[in-house]
């Protein structure tokens, strides 16, 4: 699985167990830290926890395993690092204030929810 199809999967898994406001952006160009970022939103500090277990747990499967995961005792951010593909599990508060989305603006926004609708 290259990273682009990584990160449209994690997109996809994150919005099965009902993540919010899911963004997936390239950052390749800007960035040599990953290829893409997946920023989602979960509810509360439960449900970004249950978000971060599933996506881990369902790529596990898969044998795709994190390279580290950050932030898991943390009431309002973890951070799941696949290398190429880092994903961001915020609460609604952290993600208005580390805002993310606005930091890597120049980065391309990545439409995953076309073909996720199709498959």
């Amino acid at each position: 699985m290259n990273s682009f199809e990584l990160a449209k999967q994690a997109a996809r898994l994150l919005d099965e167990k009902k993540a919010e406001n899911i963004s997936v952006i390239k950052i390749d160009a800007i960035s040599s830290l990953a290829d893409y970022f997946v920023i989602a939103t979960g509810r509360g500090s439960t449900h970004v926890r249950s978000l971060s277990d599933e996506l881990e747990e369902k790529l596990k499967e898969r044998d795709i395993a994190p390279a580290r995961i950050e932030g898991y005792r943390s009431d309002s951010w973890i951070l799941l690092d696949y290398t190429e593909v880092v994903v961001h599990v915020f609460t609604q508060e952290a993600r208005d204030f580390y805002d993310l989305d606005r930091l890597w603006a120049d980065g391309a926004k990545v439409c995953w929810q076309d073909e996720a609708e199709e498959q």
